[in-house]
């Protein structure tokens, strides 16, 4: 048989190989000819041996010629015509006594065939015949619950006896929430788009639907978390493994992968070489925890969950932060939050007038003070599109002297600039430079230009100020743009 081309990773995204990965692949037949979904399939020991087999209700190659198949391993160890399309499989116990053999019920067309032993044991067709007085007043409670609309998915928790819950997701796009005393519905979510799959875990209802997410709801119908997929919702199932007590849900995609979570956290993704339309997990053969998928094409993948294998919830998927659902401390109110919150309650208006009449001074002293900056061209930055200039300074050194660098940049595209003048202005008691006036050459454009000139520190008491760059054109009086120059103490003079 052909080995299995799928493959799977954790929830951070990261592909495994074989070594790494969760699963071990047992069995891949792409030319299984099995066309089902998952409500058709089952795993039970039929016979009582410990030896678990796969139970299934063949839909058959386009919906023709629908039989009823057994798998033992790999292979189909009995199979028999059904004469109707199968809608649901389930194995169920019928006796008290050892060895207890489950027998199996098979809904297809308007009849459940319950077998024993793989051999047919029982027909209910509908109509029925007068049911058991034993089991009158059971159909009767149960004929009381009425529902809105057809039920396509039905969830079920509790004892009958007791108390149970059932959940069930209508074509009308509604879920339906009925308990034991309830003729109607007690509670009821509606969702945005048809639902194509339900699962119960633990006590959280998640709901496959139609625009390609899946939703958490408690029973009551408050709506917990939603995660988008990446593709359309083919199918769903539970996955329960006992030994760890973990209980996720898998839902299988669209463009191959079968994704498994736990509330909103993704757990695991396993790709497959086809879309998988039916999942099931259980036990199979003597392993406790086997999953069997079925793909569109009719193939058969079984992987087998390596013992050793953990879940751990993956940190990169899409959406809010695990800390984000994380209750804050918050601190409890004091005499004075309260004392503060009434006066804002009574002196909201006038706080709020004097608010915006601040922000209002702000914004014109910022706006004075830019307009300011461009008429004296205070800015590094030339505003003028006749002259697109752009200034940087720089000083290196310990003192007295200094190395000041001006790196002077034409930032137009083509045209260059000639004429240009440096200007120096400094307080000479302080500093002294070779040249406080020079030209600067010919600018060509998107180049930048350092221009280099030393500065001698003359005060012995670490004294620094400001020295100012402007840059001129030749007769104008006006900078075309400046630069303030912060010298730093020299720090030579002190030492000495």
């Amino acid at each position: 048989m052909a080995a299995v081309s799928s493959s799977d990773s954790d929830g951070c995204g990261a592909e495994s190989n074989e070594t790494n990965s969760k699963w071990l692949d047992a069995h891949y037949d792409p030319m299984a000819n099995i066309h089902t979904f998952s409500a058709c399939l089952a795993l039970a020991d039929l016979h009582g041996d410990g030896e678990y087999k796969l139970v299934v209700g063949d839909l058959g190659p386009g919906g023709q010629q629908p039989r009823l198949k057994v798998l033992k391993g790999p292979l189909v160890m009995t199979e028999s015509p059904l004469p109707a399309l199968p809608a649901a499989a389930a194995t169920f116990f019928m006796e008290q006594h050892e060895p207890r053999t489950p027998a199996l019920a098979l809904a297809s067309g308007p009849c459940v065939y319950v077998y024993k032993n793989l051999r047919p044991y029982f027909k209910f067709s509908l109509p029925q015949l007068p049911p058991n007085p034993l089991e009158q007043d059971l159909w009767n409670q149960a004929k009381e619950m009425s529902l809105p609309s057809v039920p396509v998915f039905l969830e079920v928790s509790g004892q009958f006896d007791v108390e149970f819950r059932l959940a069930a997701a209508c074509r009308n796009g509604n879920i339906y929430i009925l308990r034991r005393d309830s003729k109607h519905p007690k509670y009821c979510i509606e969702l945005s788009a048809q639902p194509v799959g339900l699962v119960r875990v633990h006590k959280i209802l998640v709901v496959g639907s139609t625009q390609d997410s899946l939703h958490g709801f408690t029973h009551k119908g408050k709506k917990l978390w939603t995660v988008p997929m990446p593709a359309a919702i083919l199918t769903m199932n539970l996955l329960e493994q006992h030994s760890r007590g973990l209980q996720a849900v898998m839902a299988g995609l669209a463009n191959g992968e079968v994704r498994i979570y736990r509330d909103k956290a993704l757990l695991n993704v396993i790709r497959t070489p086809d879309a998988v339309t039916s999942l099931c997990f259980g036990r199979y053969g003597r392993e406790d925890n086997t999953l069997i998928m079925t793909t569109r094409g009719g193939g058969l993948i079984i992987k087998i969950l390596k013992r050793t294998a953990v879940f751990v919830e993956g940190g990169s998927e899409l959406g809010p932060p695990p800390a984000q659902a994380m209750k804050l401390n918050v601190p409890r109110k004091t005499r004075l939050y309260v004392d503060q919150t009434l006066r804002e309650r009574e002196a909201g208006t006038a706080m709020h007038r004097a608010f915006q009449t601040d922000l209002y001074l702000l914004r014109l002293r910022a706006a004075r003070t830019y307009l300011q900056a461009l008429e004296s061209s205070l800015s590094p930055v030339s505003v003028t599109a006749r002259e697109p200039l752009k200034l940087h300074a720089m000083v290196q050194g310990l003192g007295p002297t200094f190395k000041l660098t001006l790196h002077l940049q034409n930032t137009s595209t083509a045209r260059p600039i000639l004429g240009l003048l440096i200007c120096f202005l400094y307080n000479e008691a302080l500093y002294a430079l070779p040249r406080a006036f020079f030209k600067v050459p010919l600018l060509v454009p998107g180049l930048s230009y350092p221009l280099e000139t030393f500065v001698e520190s003359l005060s012995n008491k670490g004294i620094s100020d400001i020295i100012k760059v402007l840059v001129l054109r030749e007769g104008q009086s006006a900078p075309l743009l400046s630069a303030h120059v912060n010298m730093p103490g020299s720090e030579g003079l002190v030492a000495t």
